[in-house]
């Protein structure tokens, strides 16, 4: 009876430990996907401070119009 106690003792804590790794490497994916995320929003918040300090205008606006 000691025996099969410990043996399923034994199998659950493999499960555990194989659960642990995965949830592990998913928070390293996701942390990734993070890191990406907010350097996009930092380059893009760059972009934007950058139009802002210029007036808003874009290289297209001092291009005469198409009539000339």
């Amino acid at each position: 009876m000691d025996e099969t106690r410990l043996t399923e003792l034994e199998i659950r804590l493999a499960h555990h430990e194989v659960m642990a790794e995965e949830m592990s490497e998913v928070l390293a994916r996701q942390q990734a996907e993070i890191d990406r995320l907010n350097l996009m929003v930092r380059r893009l918040l760059d972009r934007v401070l950058t139009m802002e300090s210029d007036g808003g205008r874009s290289p297209a606006d001092d291009r005469p119009p198409p009539h000339y």
